[in-house]
């Protein structure tokens, strides 16, 4: 089969909202904010053109310089860009929503987000701690609002014109299916952690007849045991196409229809992560049949608190 260099190009046109969207997606979820600057310049200068952030990441102001200084030396437009961020759990009530979604968009210096997305379906005790905690150690939930409730905050957003569309994050097929019986504007997009260890078919499925892009965090594993890039049917099929593990990784995420978030500070890592080729059907069978290990890394759908993201001190 032709091994096509097209792939790292695909991008997806948003049933419910403006796009199209680029399927290869930059993560701007590192801790130090001037290595969040220098890694989303180098992601920009490489060729992503998606850039994923959140309000919980801290680092917003960050990704908001390297934005502003790409733009100033014309090496890419505004328009060209397609910024995500999201709403995180202790601006739930419909109140806080649209002050959350301006303190975003000041902190990245955009005149409008391309996909504002609710982080978790979790609303936590409202306030500036974002990680409320009882005596003993417990998260404190807010139990004064609903997520639908918080979802049609969003779509007002949308009405208003400064937001282009709306999704949501680390949501379970229940909960996806509750929003999309009750919203008025449609979710264009999740993210949920999904690789070859959690491929999450029957949401994917979901999401295909309703028009929804799945967006595939954590897509190489994010380096935990057991280790996804050292499985020996990805091996098997990097060796056979002359491609890393994790070039296969993502362009099987590419392949099935789904978009993939990834993440580096290393110039090196993210420039193999957007020189994508397509793989042969065969790999993407070996995938599908010899890959039986089934792991979820990140227990954030069930809690709401994000598992890679340290906790506040």
């Amino acid at each position: 089969m032709t091994i096509s260099d097209t792939l790292r190009d695909t991008r997806f046109t948003l049933a419910h909202g403006s796009g199209p969207m680029p399927a290869a997606g930059f993560g701007t979820l590192i801790p130090d904010p001037a290595v969040t600057k220098q890694a989303t310049k180098t992601a920009l200068e490489v060729g992503f053109r998606h850039l994923d952030c959140a309000e919980r990441y801290r680092n917003e102001a960050a990704v908001g310089e390297a934005i502003r200084e790409s733009v100033a030396a014309r090496t890419l437009r505004r328009e060209d860009l397609f910024v995500t961020t999201k709403l995180w759990n202790t601006n739930h009530r419909p109140e806080r929503v649209k002050a959350a979604f301006d303190a975003s968009c000041r902190r990245l210096q955009i005149d409008y987000v391309d996909c504002y997305i609710i982080h978790t379906p979790f609303a936590f005790r409202p306030g500036e701690e974002q990680d409320p905690r009882d005596e003993q150690g417990r998260v404190i939930y807010d139990t004064g609002v609903t997520l639908v409730e918080t979802w049609q905050a969003l779509e007002r957003l949308v009405d208003e014109g400064r937001c282009r569309s709306i999704g949501l994050s680390d949501i379970g097929l229940g909960k996806l299916e509750e929003i999309v019986a009750a919203a008025r504007i449609k979710p264009a997009a999740i993210q949920v952690e999904s690789h070859p260890y959690l491929p999450e078919w029957e949401l994917f499925e979901f999401c295909q007849k309703h028009g929804i892009v799945l967006q595939a965090f954590a897509a190489l594993g994010h380096a935990l045991e057991p280790n996804l890039l050292e499985d020996p049917v990805i091996e098997s099929i990097a060796r056979r196409v002359g491609k890393t593990p994790a070039q296969v990784a993502l362009a099987w995420a590419l392949q099935r229809g789904t978009a993939f978030l990834t993440t580096s500070t290393k110039p090196q890592r993210i420039r193999e992560s957007f020189e994508l080729a397509a793989l042969p059907d065969e790999a993407i069978q070996d995938i599908r049949d010899g890959i039986t290990t089934t792991v979820r890394f990140n227990a954030v759908v069930e809690t709401g608190v994000p598992g890679f993201i340290p906790r506040a001190r």
